[in-house]
C-alpha cells in the first residue's frame, strides 16, 4: 500500500469513527461542559492509555516467543517495530485484516520463511480466537449481561472458529494434501498465466509445506509453552479491556469492570465484520449500544469518544511513526550496503 493510499484509508478511519461518534453526542444528549472536563482525573485516563500501551508490548512479546519456539531469534525492539507497523495497517483496512501481511512482510524480511512467518501470524489470531471463545461464554454466565445477544455472537464466532480449524486440518494433515491443494492453485493460474502457473504453484507448495512443519513444531511443544502463550494472550486482551474501566473512574463514574469486560469482548468479534477501515463506525455504534445498558446516556458521547481516541486513533498515530521509522531505516541500511 502506497503512503498516498494508507494516508486516505487512514483519513476515511478517522473521519467515520468521528462522524459516527458525532452522532452518539446528538442521540445521547452528551454534553461536553468545563465541568465534565473539569472533574475529569486525569491520572486515570493516563493509566487507561499505559493500558493500550501495555498491549502493544505484550502484543510484540508474544509475536517474540512465538518466533522463539519456533527456532527464530527476533530482537525486542524489532517485534516493537513489527507490532506497530501491524497495527498502523490493521487500523486503516477492513476489519483488521492488513495487518497479518505486514508482520508476515517484516518476519519474512528479518530471516524467517514465508510459510513459518504465515503460521506465527495465524498461530496469534488462532491464540486470540481460543481466548474469545473460551472468555465469552464464562463472561456472559457469570454476568448475565446481553445474554441472548451475546450468546449468538459466541454460538457463531466458535462455529466459524472450528470450520476454519478443520479446513486448516484438511489442508494441512498431510503431504499429499499439500499437493492436491497445489494442483487446483496450478489449475487457476493457469487460466489466467500458463507461464508462471508452475512457477507459483511450486513456491506455495513449498510454503505451504513450511507452514505445516511449523505447525507440528510448535504443537510438539511442551504444554506449558503453549499455556505461557495463552497467558500472555489473556493479560494483553484484559489490558486492553480495562482502557473503557479507567475512563470511567475518571469521569467520576462507576467502572462496571466485569460489564464492561463482557462488552469488549462482543465488541472485539463484532469488529471482525469488514466493512470499515480498523471497523471505525462498527466499533462506536457496538460500544454505545451495549454500553447504554449500564452507563448513563448522557456520558456515551465522551465514553466512546476517549475510548476510540486511546485504542484507535493511537493506533494511526503512533503506528504511523513506526511504519516512517522502518521506511527511513530500511533506506539507510541499503545505502549502507551499496557504500
Amino acid at each position: 500500500m502506497s503512503s498516498g493510499s494508507s494516508a486516505r484509508a487512514a483519513m476515511i478511519g478517522i473521519l467515520v469513527s468521528v462522524v459516527v461518534t458525532a452522532i452518539i453526542f446528538k442521540y445521547t444528549e452528551t454534553e461536553i461542559t468545563w465541568s465534565v472536563i473539569k472533574r475529569a482525573d486525569w491520572r486515570y485516563l493516563l493509566l487507561a492509555f499505559f493500558m493500550q500501551v501495555l498491549f502493544w508490548i505484550l502484543w510484540a512479546f508474544r509475536l517474540q516467543l512465538l518466533s522463539k519456539y519456533l527456532g527464530y531469534s527476533i530482537a525486542f525492539t524489532y517485534s516493537v517495530e513489527v507490532t506497530m507497523a501491524s497495527m498502523f495497517t490493521a487500523a486503516i483496512t477492513p476489519s483488521s485484516a492488513g495487518g497479518e501481511p505486514v508482520r508476515v512482510k517484516m518476519l519474512s524480511d528479518r530471516g524467517v520463511d514465508v510459510g513459518t512467518s504465515a503460521f506465527i501470524v495465524l498461530a496469534e489470531r488462532v491464540l486470540d480466537s481460543m481466548y474469545f471463545s473460551t472468555a465469552l461464554p464464562v463472561f456472559l454466565i457469570i454476568t448475565g449481561f446481553s445474554t441472548s445477544f451475546g450468546f449468538k455472537i459466541a454460538v457463531i464466532f466458535i462455529s466459524l472458529l472450528l470450520v476454519f480449524l478443520y479446513a486448516l486440518f484438511r489442508v494441512l494433515r498431510n503431504e499429499s494434501s499439500i499437493e492436491k491443494f497445489a494442483d487446483v492453485l496450478y489449475r487457476l493460474v493457469r487460466k489466467f498465466n500458463e507461464k508462471k502457473a508452475e512457477k507459483y504453484s511450486n513456491a506455495f507448495s513449498r510454503e505451504l509445506r513450511r507452514f505445516r512443519e511449523a505447525t507440528i513444531k510448535m504443537l510438539s511443544n511442551s504444554l506449558s509453552s503453549i499455556f505461557v502463550l495463552y497467558v500472555i494472550t489473556l493479560i494483553l486482551w484484559s489490558a486492553g479491556f480495562m482502557v473503557p474501566s479507567f475512563i470511567l473512574i475518571s469521569l467520576g463514574y462507576d467502572p462496571y469492570y466485569l460489564f464492561s469486560y463482557t462488552a469488549q469482548l462482543i465488541i472485539v468479534i463484532v469488529s471482525l465484520i469488514p466493512l470499515t477501515p480498523g471497523s471505525s463506525g462498527i466499533a462506536e455504534v457496538s460500544m454505545a449500544y451495549l454500553y447504554s445498558n449500564f452507563v448513563d446516556t448522557n456520558i456515551l458521547g465522551i465514553l466512546v469518544a476517549l475510548w476510540r481516541l486511546i485504542t484507535y486513533h493511537t493506533n494511526i498515530f503512533f503506528g504511523a511513526l513506526f511504519v516512517n521509522y522502518s521506511i527511513i531505516k530500511s533506506r539507510i541500511l541499503k545505502k549502507r550496503s551499496f557504500n
